[in-house]
């Protein structure tokens, strides 16, 4: 069961960042900076790793660190 969860986990994610690249190509205030990458990729990855669960929720904190300092860097920067 948890593996289906995690496949279905990884596939909406994958279609979300494709439709976030997909639309937001002609605009560049909604560009995916490589810091929202990384933390995107460190999500995936703890989802993937979710048998170990430290492994697995260690690389889900670090992807939202990641994340809340990407969107504190952007609000500075405007």
């Amino acid at each position: 069961m948890s593996t289906v969860f995690i496949v279905v986990s990884i596939v909406v994610l994958a279609g979300v960042a494709v439709l976030a690249f997909l639309m937001g190509k002609d605009r560049k205030e909604n560009r995916l900076t490589p810091l929202a990458s990384l933390a995107f990729g460190c999500v995936v990855a703890g989802l993937m790793f979710g048998e170990d669960r430290f492994i697995g929720y260690g690389l889900m904190a670090v992807g939202v660190v990641l994340a809340v300092v990407d969107m504190i860097n952007r609000s500075r920067s405007k």
